[in-house]
C-alpha cells in the first residue's frame, strides 16, 4: 500500500504538469494567428503534455496505484510477490520523469510530436534534448517491464482462490500486464533503433 500511495502521489504531481502544459496549448490556440507560444515552442509543449499524460500519470496511476491498493487486497495477501522489485519499480519513474522535464529545457525542448516519428526525431532536427527523451521512455520502460512481472507473478502464484472465481480486477490487472510486457521491449527497440540512427547513421 506504501508503493500504491507513492504511484497515486507521483501521479497527482504529473498530472498537474500534464495539465498545466495542456493549458498552455489551449491558452495558445485561443485566438486564431495567436503568438503566444511559437511554432518550436508550441511542438515541444504539446510533446511534453501527450509524454507526461501517458507514461507518468496514466499507466502509474491506474497500474502502479490502483494496482497495489487493490490486487493484495482482493487475493487476500499482505503484499506483492516481489515487494523490492515492485519498490525499484517506483523508484525509476522520478528519474524517468526529471529527465523528461529536462529535456524539456535544453536547447529548444522536444517538438517531435507524441509519436516521436522522424524526421522531427532524427539528429538534423534535435539534438541532446531527444536524447534525454528516449533515455527517459526507456526507463519508463523497465520500470513498467518490472512492475508487469510483478504483477503477473503476484496473480498467478498468491490468489487464494481458483482463476475463475477471481474478481474482474485482478484479471484485467494481469492482462495489461501481459499486454505491456509485450509491447514495452518492442517500443524500447524501437527507441534504440532510433538512437542508432541519430549517432551512428544506421
Amino acid at each position: 500500500k506504501d508503493i500504491g500511495s507513492f504511484y497515486m502521489v507521483f501521479g497527482f504531481w504529473s498530472v498537474l504538469a500534464g495539465t498545466s502544459f495542456s493549458s498552455l496549448i489551449r491558452w495558445s490556440l485561443f485566438n486564431p494567428g495567436a503568438k503566444f507560444l511559437d511554432p518550436v515552442c508550441y511542438n515541444a509543449v504539446v510533446t511534453m503534455h501527450a509524454l507526461v499524460m501517458i507514461f507518468f500519470f496514466v499507466m502509474p496511476v491506474m497500474i502502479g496505484g490502483f494496482g497495489n491498493w487493490l490486487v493484495p487486497l482482493m487475493l487476500e495477501v499482505p503484499d506483492m510477490q516481489f515487494p523490492r522489485v515492485n519498490a525499484f519499480s517506483f523508484w525509476v519513474l522520478p528519474a524517468s520523469l526529471y529527465f523528461m522535464g529536462i529535456s524539456g529545457f535544453v536547447e529548444n525542448g522536444v517538438g517531435a510530436g507524441w509519436t516521436i516519428y522522424p524526421p522531427l526525431s532524427t539528429f538534423s532536427y534535435h539534438g541532446m534534448c531527444m536524447d534525454l527523451a528516449i533515455l527517459s521512455l526507456h526507463l519508463a520502460g523497465i520500470s513498467s517491464i518490472f512492475s508487469s512481472i510483478n504483477f503477473m507473478v503476484t496473480i498467478k502464484n498468491m490468489r487464494s482462490v481458483d482463476g475463475h472465481l477471481l474478481s474482474l480486477f485482478p484479471w484485467s490487472i494481469k492482462v495489461t500486464s501481459f499486454l505491456l510486457l509485450t509491447t514495452l521491449p518492442v517500443l524500447a527497440g524501437g527507441l534504440t533503433m532510433l538512437l542508432t540512427d541519430r549517432h551512428f547513421n544506421t
